[in-house]
């Protein structure tokens, strides 16, 4: 038999020995699951961290992807955005809405309109960062509770057939989806009327100066995003205005004074507003405090985990876009009052002034005041900082 057809041979039957030994894995945890697969969802907690471009949502997202109840996808709308890219973000919004109610009832065949008919779990976007698809029943080389190494993921995972993530899904409590391209709350209102969905919010802010600077130094890579949200027909867009930056805060003054002032019975202890800064000062504690709102138990991996990622030596580098490394948390959130130019820094006051007021911003008046970091400009947080309303 001729050399190559062997190796063809044997790579097939290795593949499908891999199928048979992954849908073992899958029914043995779906039995010990089977508690959480209900077809009304409703024994699901469905969590979606609600938040913008560069604000430590992905660090925000690894908390909870790293919990071993947790299946975790980061921004799974980035394929709608990427298909329809010549439409604005309010007219995708019904379409990522669809998309994310699919996801959280564990129906992956939303994405036939969004990838080709061929694919595997690496055809998802940033597929790594969930430990989920990273350890059994989804990938055999890591336990179900590990840690898990992006790319130790990527060399050993990303083969798995694409189906296996629906089945994946069925086993874990927990269903949390890290989204960016929300900016309206009421958008929202259908999937918590929902009586398939278990919604809690989280809805995610930054230090827009902060935000700013680390938008600098990931630019290239939010150009076309750019443009989707100041509706350019498909044109890609340097954000050399602020123009994207004043319509986040926008957008985040509208979440907020939604759920805050005109809370609609529906969203009673089902949204939580958190401030970055909070998370980096004390991990820990603010951390415990997004898992009791989302009925989840820290455990001593994840603490330990926890504490390491924020106290790192490294100021971080943020030109990787979705990097989480080992890094000093507090330094690296008040970056930007060493590096922003102070005409930059008071051009992004002015545009996001109410969102800073309203969310407990300070401004500064000068360069000085913007250098001396004895001025707390991230004031203490407000009773509401983390009521669940």
């Amino acid at each position: 038999m001729n050399i190559m057809v062997k190796i063809r041979i044997n790579a097939s039957v290795a593949t499908g020995l891999l199928v048979i030994q992954t849908i073992f894995l899958l029914v043995l945890y779906s039995r010990q699951n089977n508690h959480f697969s209900g077809t009304d969802g409703k024994e699901k907690v469905h969590l979606l961290i609600l938040s913008s471009w560069r604000s430590g949502s992905s660090f925000v997202g690894q908390i909870f992807s790293q919990h071993p109840d947790v299946f975790y996808l980061m921004e799974p709308a980035w394929h709608v955005w990427v298909t329809m890219f010549q439409n604005s973000a309010k007219v995708l919004h019904m379409a990522v809405r669809d998309l994310v109610r699919s996801v959280f009832l564990c129906d992956m065949s939303v994405f036939d309109s969004y990838m080709p008919k061929e694919r595997n779990i690496s055809s998802l976007f940033q597929w790594a960062v969930s430990r989920a698809l990273c350890t059994v029943p989804a990938c055999k080389s890591f336990p179900r509770d590990e840690i898990i190494n992006e790319t130790a993921c990527k060399t050993l995972c990303g083969k798995y057939p694409f189906y296996i993530t629906e089945q994946v899904c069925n086993t874990y409590s927990h269903v949390v989806i890290k989204e960016v391209r929300f900016f309206d709350l009421k958008v929202l209102y259908p999937l918590l009327t929902d009586p398939s969905l278990n919604l809690k919010i989280v809805h995610l802010v930054r230090d827009p100066r902060a935000v700013a600077k680390s938008r600098e130094q990931s630019k290239k890579s939010l150009t076309r995003d750019n443009g989707i949200v100041l509706n350019t027909n498909g044109t890609k867009v340097d954000d050399i205005k602020y123009e994207v930056v004043q319509e986040i805060c926008r957008s985040h003054v509208q979440i907020y004074e939604t759920a805050a002032y005109k809370t609609p019975s529906f969203l009673k202890d089902r949204y939580m507003l958190v401030r970055y800064e909070d998370v980096v000062r004390d991990p820990l504690q603010e951390i415990s405090e997004m898992y009791r709102f989302a009925q989840l138990k820290p455990t001593n991996k994840l603490e330990k985990w926890i504490y390491n990622i924020t106290h790192g030596q490294s100021s971080g580098n943020e030109k990787e876009a979705f990097t989480i490394t080992s890094r000093n948390a507090v330094n690296v959130s008040q970056a930007w009052r060493n590096v922003l130019p102070f005409q930059k820094v008071k051009h992004i006051q002015d545009v996001c002034k109410g969102a800073m007021n309203m969310l407990g911003y300070r401004l500064v008046d000068s360069e000085a005041e913007q250098k001396d970091l004895n001025m707390e400009v991230v004031l203490p947080r407000r009773q509401y900082q983390f009521s669940w309303l």
